[in-house]
């Protein structure tokens, strides 16, 4: 029996410079209000201040990252996925995908796709920092479609073509 996922080119995904940039955007603003707010007499200000100019200037180096990067931010494959914030994982490492709707409260919902491991700590070993970071936080090995140039339908049909067995599950869909 041939194998007719392994003659599956890669699929590849790069950043959306687009959306990138967007998002650097609001970076900046959140940047420089917390920067006033650092100039206020109240220390609640001033604390808030450096909370918004430290959390969203890491966020301003890492988007400004992806404008530049040259390496896709996400490759499916026949042997699995790489994704820059959660690394390589094969195929075989993952239970099930599951594809959420964030509530932000606002009309523009982004999505997450979430990998559900079957061995976690084995993952954690050679994870990059960021994967290990937010696992010390209770969250599996996850990434965001805002920054992608397509849908999370679409990425997740393209997962379906290359282990056409994994199991997938998408919630929070619009009707």
């Amino acid at each position: 029996m041939i194998d007719e996922t392994a003659a599956l080119p890669p699929t590849v995904y790069a950043s959306s410079r687009p959306r990138a940039a967007l998002h650097l955007a609001g970076a900046a603003a959140f940047v420089a209000v917390g920067a006033a707010m650092m100039m206020s007499p109240s220390v609640l200000f001033m604390l808030v201040g450096a909370l918004s100019v430290t959390f969203f200037g890491a966020c301003a180096v890492g988007l400004t990252g992806r404008l530049v990067r040259r390496r896709p931010e996400l490759v499916l494959d026949a042997a699995g996925l790489e994704h820059v914030q959660v690394g390589r994982i094969a195929w075989n490492e993952i239970a099930e995908v599951r594809v959420r709707a964030v509530n932000t409260g606002s009309a523009f919902t982004p999505y997450m796709v979430e990998l559900v491991l079957h061995d976690p700590a084995g993952y954690l070993v050679r994870a990059p920092w960021i994967a290990r970071a937010n696992a010390r936080m209770g969250y599996r090995p996850s990434f965001s479609t805002n920054t992608l140039p397509v849908d999370h339908h679409t990425i997740a049909d393209a997962m379906l073509r290359h282990r056409p067995d994994l199991t997938v599950r998408i919630w929070g869909r619009r009707p």
